[in-house]
């Protein structure tokens, strides 16, 4: 009957548009907000590609036949490699995630299926967050203090210990959000079986979660992997291959690029642009990874 009717028809015929309702001033902010957000995101990008295209030049000039089979040249002398900070870097970071690892499942597990509503998971959630956005240098103050200084030298094994407690939390922080993701009825489903909550977790929470967790392991490795700082108060460096015992100063990439980028030496300073394009690459290599297990999860 409305549609019929001619002052209806001559109503909707002269009702403004939704888009002119819309006050100028109104409009003018939206476009320079949207502008303004435009040119942000552009600075960024030109920024951080003129870093990467920097980067890599340069790392491809320092790239040599022996750059990864000879250990880094001593002061002032010529060619040489990085395969003993490569080496040693890897040793440190496998340290590091090998402890992490256990201790962050599990107390993300409690947190996760233990803890609601507890007080004392509270403090623990709390704890993690402090030392998740803790400086890296006061971690590795702590282990100097805690390992260094009573051992009487550097070590690897304070090195790891220290890029264990920076992976730790993030560790934590993933397993627990996974692990709230899992939907109830999948426990529930395994209590009606009668097993107990030790083997649900183990064989229905744990495997649902599975990506996730493995994710966050990821994701702590990638942080872990270009520390500098901590590794300064812990392992140090070293130009020569370093004991199996660990003992004594540890060759590592982030403190080798560290020291070689500030030296006066031309042959040290291309050593180090082209340890940070390893770094760049390895750690990029780990997000994408990170970011493939995730996009398989979903489309499960």
């Amino acid at each position: 009957m409305d549609a019929a009717n001619p002052m209806t028809q001559a109503a909707t015929r002269d009702r403004p548009p939704i888009g002119s309702r819309v006050r100028p001033s109104r409009r003018a902010a939206d476009r320079t907000l949207k502008v303004a957000c435009l040119v942000a995101t552009l600075i960024g990008a030109v920024v951080l590609g003129s870093i990467l295209l920097m980067l890599i030049v340069e790392g491809l000039r320092g790239f040599s036949a022996t750059l990864l089979t000879q250990p880094t040249p001593g002061p002032g002398s010529e060619g040489g490699g990085i395969a003993n900070a490569v080496l040693g870097s890897l040793v440190l970071t496998l340290i590091g995630i090998v402890v992490a690892t256990p201790i962050g499942v599990m107390a993300g597990t409690y947190l996760a299926e233990y803890g609601r509503g507890s007080k004392l998971a509270d403090v623990i959630r709390f704890l993690n967050d402090v030392l998740l956005s803790a400086p890296s240098i006061l971690i590795g103050l702590f282990v100097y203090t805690l390992m260094v200084r009573p051992m009487g030298t550097y070590s690897g094994w304070a090195g790891g210990v220290a890029l264990a407690i920076i992976a730790t939390p993030v560790i934590v922080r993933t397993t627990e959000d996974m692990l709230r993701l899992v939907p109830g009825p999948l426990r529930e489903a395994g209590a009606a079986l009668g097993a107990p909550p030790s083997r649900v977790i183990m064989s229905v929470t744990w495997r649902a979660a599975s990506a996730g967790i493995v994710t966050g392991v990821i994701l702590a490795l990638a942080r872990i992997a270009g520390e500098t700082a901590p590794l300064l108060f812990t392992a140090l460096n070293n130009n020569s291959w370093f004991n199996a015992s660990l003992m004594g100063g540890v060759a590592n990439l982030p403190v080798m690029i560290y020291q070689f980028a500030l030296s006066p030496y031309p042959n040290w300073q291309s050593l180090a642009w082209a340890g940070a394009l390893l770094i760049t690459v390895a750690i990029l290599a780990l997000s994408v990874v990170a970011r493939l297990v995730v996009k398989s999860e979903r489309a499960r």
